[in-house]
C-alpha cells in the first residue's frame, strides 16, 4: 500500500518533465495519490502540460488553467475543483517568478520596484492566496507544501530578488502553519538544492552553484530532482503528521556545512 493511497492532491507548477512539481507528482502517483493540476492559461501551455502528464500515463488527470497572479483565476480554479473533484488532502505550491534580467551577478541593487513586487507576489503571496482557498476543499485537514531554496537563507550569487522572495515564502509558511493548524492543515517548505530545471537555468550563477555543492556538500554531489519528489511524499503523507511550519532541506547536506 502506498503512502498516499486514497489521497487526492492539487499540484501547481508543472511546466515540463524537468519541473520539480512534476517529479513530486510522479512520486505521489506511485504512492497511490490521485493528482489534479493547474497550468498557465493558453493552448500552448495546456498542450505542454498535457503531453507531460501523458508521458507518465496521467493523461486523464484533472487540470485547469490558472494564472496565480489573478484572484479571479484562483477563484475559478478552486470553484471548479470543488465541483469536479471534491475534497482534497494536499496541495503542492511549486510556483516562482522573477524577471531573469535581474537574476545576474551584480544586478540585485538595480532591481526595479515593479520587478521586486512581482517576484514577491508570484513567489510568496500566492502561497497565502492558495492556502486561504484550500481551506474550503480540505475539510478533513491535510498538507500544504511549498518549494524554496537555500538562497532564502544565504546570499547566493545571481539569485538576487528571488532569494528575498523565497525568504518571504518561508516566513509565510510559518505564519500559515500557526493559523491553519487548528483546522488540521499542516504547512511546510521543502528546500531543494540546485536542480536542472527550466527556471533554475535562468540564474546566471547556477553553474557555480552546481560546482560549489559538489565540492563541499557532505555527500559530495548534487541532488537528483527525483530525490526532491521522494522527500515531498513524506511531507504530504501521514508519516509527517506531527510536522508543520518546517523547512526541510534536500541538498546533499550543503546547508549543514560552512562554505
Amino acid at each position: 500500500m502506498g503512502l498516499l493511497e486514497g489521497k487526492t492532491g492539487l499540484i501547481f507548477g508543472v511546466a515540463n518533465e524537468r519541473s520539480i512539481a512534476w517529479h513530486i507528482a510522479q512520486n505521489a502517483a506511485v504512492h497511490g495519490a490521485t493528482c489534479a493540476f493547474s497550468h498557465l492559461p493558453g493552448e500552448k501551455m495546456e498542450g505542454r502540460v498535457r503531453r507531460t502528464l501523458e508521458s507518465a500515463g496521467l493523461g486523464d488527470a484533472w487540470s485547469h488553467p490558472c494564472d496565480v497572479a489573478s484572484d479571479g483565476d484562483l477563484d475559478a480554479l478552486f470553484a471548479t475543483l470543488k465541483r469536479d473533484v471534491g475534497a482534497i488532502d494536499f496541495v503542492v505550491h511549486s510556483v516562482a517568478y522573477a524577471d531573469r534580467e535581474y537574476l545576474k551577478v551584480g544586478m540585485f541593487a538595480e532591481t526595479p520596484r515593479a520587478v521586486f513586487a512581482q517576484a514577491l507576489d508570484i513567489s510568496a503571496y500566492t502561497l497565502m492566496a492558495i492556502a486561504n482557498r484550500s481551506r474550503d476543499v480540505m475539510p478533513n485537514g491535510g498538507s500544504i507544501l511549498a518549494m524554496t531554496a537555500y538562497g532564502a537563507e544565504k546570499a547566493t550569487p545571481g539569485y538576487n530578488v528571488m532569494g528575498v522572495a523565497k525568504s518571504a515564502l518561508e516566513s509565510t509558511v510559518r505564519y500559515l502553519a500557526a493559523e491553519l493548524g487548528e483546522a488540521g492543515i499542516r504547512v511546510n517548505a521543502l528546500s531543494a538544492g540546485p536542480c536542472r530545471t527550466l527556471s533554475s537555468m535562468a540564474i546566471e550563477g547556477i553553474g557555480e552553484m552546481f560546482e560549489r555543492v559538489e565540492e563541499i556538500a557532505p555527500l559530495k554531489r548534487n541532488i537528483e530532482t527525483d530525490e526532491v519528489g521522494k522527500a515531498a511524499v513524506y511531507l504530504l503523507s501521514d508519516l509527517s503528521s506531527g510536522v508543520t511550519g518546517e523547512t526541510h532541506h534536500v541538498d546533499a547536506g550543503y546547508n549543514a556545512v560552512a562554505g
